[in-house]
């Protein structure tokens, strides 16, 4: 089966992880691909595949002769999917892209001018969606591209490789895909996420990451008698977020430059709820973000009385640097297996986190690689087929380099 096959396979199986949930995985539909996934991985070859009750998958592959002593490196892709947008009965469309605008469905088009990438891959065929779910690149090509490889390296036993392990997470979506990973058992001195976007990406640095929820509690009474008496959570809400610096959010800022993002707000003039992501890389201002929220809500007590307004923050993920700095010929590896593919490394920060910054904490250095797919998230997600099959090329360069 090759990456593509494997891919329109993965994409059928709707694995979104949910973020209220409670349940290990958030969702247990995750585990009807993960089944799949452990079955595929002992059809393929590997040894010990298995998902174990929390619904990560795991397999290895055994070094070949003479390499036995080399390090075993591992592998990791996430198997769920994003619940920002619908994630069920997606219908990919393979297209032969001839520049311009992409119609994906009559009603949804994909327009050149919103998407400066799609001009790079005039007249290469392209994965896209039928404008109403999510692909599933992010990180169901991650997924395809590792089991393509350990599939051609079981094929090619003349390649030679240390161990190899491959593991296969649930919920990173929501921040949880470490949460239960089993770092002794998966046997890897060091690992490479393939959770990356477009082809060619190398990542080593992310996000300092954070959580706010932001409880307002006010008081209402009836609009006609409530002058001078009623204390409107909905306003004092709008004037936390007021407080914040309007020009440090998602929509302006970019490469270094943190954020707070409003991405929640619900209630009435009794309570209201914010949910705010903090974001940056430097981890002194990483700091100062949390300790703003914190001054605005000791003001705005100060002002409309103490318990008025809550802020629980809760940290995410740290910036991987650190952990990947005292490892750094992982990254000098990397490069040499783009560079052996033919392919261009780009070495951005990341805008975000993925398991490795997690895994990187808990003793499993772990930079990340690109799948080659974009738009993640949305309807707009799409992933060029010969990035994907260049992904492939990567991954075994990258896993017959030590020796």
């Amino acid at each position: 089966m090759n990456v593509i096959e494997r891919f329109l396979r993965y994409v059928s199986f709707d694995t979104q992880s949910a973020e209220d949930s409670d349940t290990v995985p958030t969702t247990a539909k995750q585990k009807l691909l993960g089944a799949a996934l452990a079955q595929e991985l002992t059809e393929i070859g590997l040894h010990g595949a298995k998902m174990d009750e929390y619904g990560y998958v795991y397999g290895w592959l055994p070094a070949t002769a003479g390499c036995e002593g080399i390090p075993c490196v591992g592998l990791i892709a996430h198997m769920d999917t994003s619940p920002d947008a619908p994630g069920d009965g997606v219908k990919p469309q393979i297209i032969h892209y001839e520049g311009g605008d992409i119609p994906l469905s009559e009603r949804v088009i994909m327009r050149e001018a919103d998407f400066e990438s799609l001009k790079k891959y005039v007249g290469r065929d392209l994965i896209v969606t039928d404008g109403t779910t999510l692909l599933g690149a992010d990180d169901k090509a991650g997924v395809a591209e590792i089991l393509t490889a350990m599939e051609y390296l079981v094929n090619h036993p003349e390649l030679p490789h240390g161990r190899i392990a491959v593991g296969i997470t649930p919920d990173e979506e929501v921040g949880s895909g470490a949460d239960h990973f089993d770092v002794e058992g998966f046997g890897a001195a060091a690992a490479y996420t393939v959770d990356g976007g477009e082809l060619g990406e190398l990542e080593y640095e992310n996000f300092n990451a954070a959580s706010a929820r932001v409880t307002i509690r006010g008081f209402n009474i009836h609009p006609g008698s409530a002058k001078n008496k009623m204390k409107n959570a909905c306003l004092i809400a709008m004037e936390f977020a007021g407080m914040l610096p309007p020009a440090e959010t998602p929509a302006h800022t970019e490469g270094y430059e943190g954020f707070y993002h409003l991405n929640r707000m619900e209630g009435d003039e009794t309570e209201t709820r914010l949910g705010f992501l903090l974001r940056d890389h430097d981890r002194t201002r990483f700091e100062a973000r949390k300790e703003r929220m914190n001054l605005i809500a000791a003001y705005l007590n100060e002002k409309y009385g103490p318990t008025t307004v809550q802020v629980e923050l809760k940290d995410s993920y740290y910036n991987m640097r650190e952990q990947i700095e005292p490892h750094m010929y992982l990254v000098h590896r990397a490069r040499a297996a783009f560079h052996k593919a033919g392919v261009e490394a780009v070495e951005v920060p990341i805008r975000g986190g993925t398991d490795g910054a997690r895994l990187s904490y808990m003793g499993l250095p772990c930079p990340n690689l690109s799948t080659g797919g974009a738009n993640f998230h949305g309807v707009m997600e799409y992933i060029p087929v010969h990035a994907m099959e260049k992904m492939v090329e990567v991954l075994v360069h990258l896993v017959t380099e030590s020796k």
